[in-house]
């Protein structure tokens, strides 16, 4: 039986459903030679999942780790203590070697600095990377607030390289907004989509 969809769920055969759930778009952000780019309103009690969609983030600089970190204040301050995981995985593009490996420097163990997200970005015309970080139960005032994102870079020695994040805001008070920045230069271009995600 083909597969179709049916409005409420991505893919349904009569034998199983992968379930859309209620995605939102709330906010695009476009970057041009920005400084950051970042969400102060709309996270909130509306919904149990906030997804960032990260597109083609271009760097002014070449090499360069494109971070993110959170904020209780408005974003008066983006601080809040983390506690992280972080490996990666690439691929050369002339087939020269294959890696997978856990990055030590890239985890924060209660540090409250910027959480490095796609790591050494070239700056070349046609490198970029793109990715997607969910952030779980953000108004929550009983629970830590859980994160974790993946994305993909076109690295700065033409390679492929894929970064897995994960970890919590260690916090019971309500995040209510995020950073994305460089750490050094302009994000010269990409977009960055912030979705609110109900649970079923």
């Amino acid at each position: 039986m083909p597969f179709i969809s049916n409005g409420t769920t991505i893919l349904d055969n009569g034998a199983f459903s992968v379930g859309l759930g209620n995605k939102i778009l709330l906010s695009t952000q476009t970057a041009s030679a920005s400084a950051s780019i970042s969400f102060t309103s709309g996270i909130d009690s509306t919904y149990d999942v906030y997804q960032f969609e990260l597109n083609s983030i271009h760097p002014q600089n070449d090499n360069i780790e494109f971070n993110f970190n959170f904020s209780t204040d408005g974003g008066s301050n983006y601080n809040v203590t983390k506690t992280t995981t972080f490996f990666r995985t690439y691929h050369y593009e002339n087939d020269t070697g294959t890696y997978f490996n856990y990055l030590a420097d890239s985890d924060l163990a209660q540090g409250t600095g910027d959480q490095r997200f796609l790591r050494e970005i070239g700056n070349d015309n046609d490198q970029s990377g793109s990715g997607t970080l969910y952030l779980y139960s953000p108004s929550s005032s009983t629970y830590v607030k859980h994160f974790m994102a993946v994305g993909n870079v076109a690295h700065s020695v033409d390679v492929t390289m894929e970064y897995f994040v994960a970890g919590y805001c260690n916090v019971t008070a309500p995040v209510d907004s995020i950073i994305f920045r460089c750490s050094s230069g302009n994000i010269d271009a990409g977009t960055i989509k912030m979705y609110g995600i109900k649970g079923s």
